[in-house]
C-alpha cells in the first residue's frame, strides 16, 4: 500500500491477506475524488461475489450508502461505485475509463482480459492497477511479474504463507508434509516453478570445477528459428542451444558448456565454429530440420574461409515423442551420477528447464541439445571384459 507505483504484480501464498488487500486499496480509490470507475476483476463472477462482496461490506460497512446484490455493485459514500466483475464474461469490461483495477487470481485469466480490455481502460484517467494471485506455472502472470522488474511504473511483491503473522506456522508445515512438493511450494511458496512428471531431481545433481580425466568431446546442437537482423530478443521464442559434452572411457558425461541464446543465421553459425575451434570434438551433430537445412551452407561457407573443415552429423527424434527422448537419454544417468555439470553461469538455465520438464511452461532447449549427444557418444562398455557368446551388453546406466 505505501509503493508509489502505479502498476503493482503480488504474487502471494495462500492465506496472506491478498483479497484484503484487494479490498481496501478498492474501498480508498473508490473514496477518491477522482473521476473514473473502480473494477474488482475475478476469474468468474461467481468468484467475484465469493471472494470479495462480504469483506468489502466488513470493512465499508458505515460508509455504504447502497448496493445490488445481483449486479455486483457497491456505492459508497460521495457516490462512487465499486464494480465487482468476472473475466469470464469480457464484453462487460468493454467501453468503461477506470481509475483503479484489481486483478485477483490473474494467472487462471486468459491473458487478453489485460492486455486489450482493461489496459487500454487504464489510459485516459491513468488509473492504477493491482495485480494478486497465486502462480499457475509460467504462463502470463509469470511473465508480468518478472517484467516488471523493468517495466517502468511497475513494481512486484513476493510473499509466501509464512510472512502472514495470522496464520498458525504448524498449519503450514503440516501442509508441507502431506501435500505434493510442487503444490506446497505453488499454493504456500508461492512459486512460479511448474508443475512437472517429476522426471529430474535437479538436487541431485551434480558439478565440478574442471575435468581432468580423458575423454573425448562431442558438441550437439538443438536450432530454433534464426533472428532478423535488428530483431529484438522475445521471451516466449525458443533459444537455439549448443551442449559441450566430455565423455570418459567409463561412459560418464562431463557437461563443459552450454551456449545459448536468440540469434541471427550468421550469429548460429559462427557460434557454433567458435565452439567447434574452441573444443575440437570428434563428432558433431545437429538435429535435422529446416534450421539445419539453412545453416548447412553458410556453415560451409564459412569453414572454407577460416580453413577449418569439420563434418556434421544429422541428428534425429527416432519418431520419438520429445518427453521420451529426452528421458530416455538423460534421466537415468542422472539418476546414476553419470552426469556432471561444469560450474558455470549456465547452470541455473539448464537445472530450471530440467526440474520443470516436461511443463510446457518453461522452455526445454538446453537439455534437448545435451540429450542429442545419447546418439553420438562411443563408449567401449566391454573393454577387457570376456563374456560368453549367447550374452548381449546391457548399459545400466540408462537402463537397456
Amino acid at each position: 500500500m505505501r509503493s508509489e507505483a502505479r502498476f503493482k504484480c503480488v504474487a502471494a501464498g495462500r492465506r496472506t491477506g491478498k483479497s484484503y488487500l484487494a479490498a481496501i486499496s478498492l474501498i480508498l480509490a473508490a473514496l477518491d475524488d477522482k473521476p473514473g470507475k473502480v473494477f474488482y476483476v475475478a476469474p468468474t463472477q461467481g468468484q467475484a461475489r465469493d471472494v470479495l462482496w462480504h469483506t468489502i461490506f466488513d470493512i465499508a460497512n458505515d460508509i455504504i450508502e447502497r448496493s445490488h446484490i445481483n449486479n455486483l455493485e457497491i456505492t459508497l459514500a460521495g457516490g462512487n461505485t465499486i464494480y465487482l466483475k468476472g473475466a469470464d464474461r469480457p464484453d462487460s469490461l468493454r467501453g468503461v475509463s477506470l481509475k483503479h483495477l484489481v486483478l485477483d487470481e490473474y494467472a487462471f485469466m486468459k491473458p487478453d482480459v489485460f492486455e486489450s480490455i482493461l489496459r487500454p481502460a487504464l489510459a485516459d484517467q491513468k488509473g492504477t492497477m493491482i495485480a494478486i494471485g497465486t502462480p499457475e506455472g509460467r504462463n502470463h502472470f509469470y511473465d508480468m511479474f518478472t517484467g516488471s522488474d523493468s517495466w517502468e511504473g511497475w513494481e512486484n511483491f513476493h510473499y509466501t504463507s509464512f510472512d502472514n503473522p495470522l496464520v498458525d506456522k504448524s498449519e503450514i508445515e503440516h501442509a508441507r508434509q502431506t501435500l505434493p512438493a510442487w503444490a506446497f511450494a505453488q499454493e504456500f511458496m508461492a512459486s512460479f516453478d511448474a508443475r512437472t512428471g517429476g522426471i529430474f531431481d535437479a538436487d541431485s545433481f551434480l558439478y565440478h570445477e574442471e575435468c581432468k580425466e580423458i575423454g573425448d568431446h562431442y558438441i550437439s546442437i538443438d536450432l530454433a528459428g534464426f533472428k532478423q537482423q535488428g530483431q529484438r530478443k522475445a521471451k516466449k521464442r525458443d533459444n537455439s542451444a549448443i551442449a559441450v559434452t566430455k565423455v570418459t572411457p567409463d561412459g560418464k558425461w562431463w557437461v563443459q558448456d552450454m551456449i545459448y541464446g536468440q540469434w541471427s543465421l550468421d550469429e548460429t553459425c559462427q557460434n557454433i565454429f567458435a565452439a567447434v575451434e574452441k573444443y575440437r570434438p570428434i563428432k558433431v551433430g545437429v538435429e535435422r530440420g529446416i534450421a539445419q537445412q539453412a545453416v548447412m551452407s553458410p556453415l560451409g561457407d564459412l569453414m572454407r574461409r577460416k580453413g577449418r573443415m569439420f563434418h556434421i552429423e544429422l541428428l534425429t527424434h527416432g519418431n520419438q515423442k520429445k518427453e521420451d527422448r529426452i528421458a530416455w537419454a538423460l534421466e537415468g544417468r542422472f539418476a546414476n551420477g553419470m552426469i556432471s555439470l561444469k560450474k558455470a553461469a549456465w547452470n541455473d538455465r539448464l537445472v530450471d528447464e530440467a526440474a520443470n520438464f516436461p511443463s510446457t511452461l518453461v522452455h526445454d532447449d538446453l537439455i534437448d541439445a545435451l540429450s542429442y549427444a545419447d546418439q553420438m557418444a562411443q563408449i567401449a562398455y566391454l573393454d577387457g571384459i570376456e563374456l560368453a557368446d549367447e550374452w548381449e551388453a546391457l548399459d545400466v546406466a540408462v537402463g537397456y
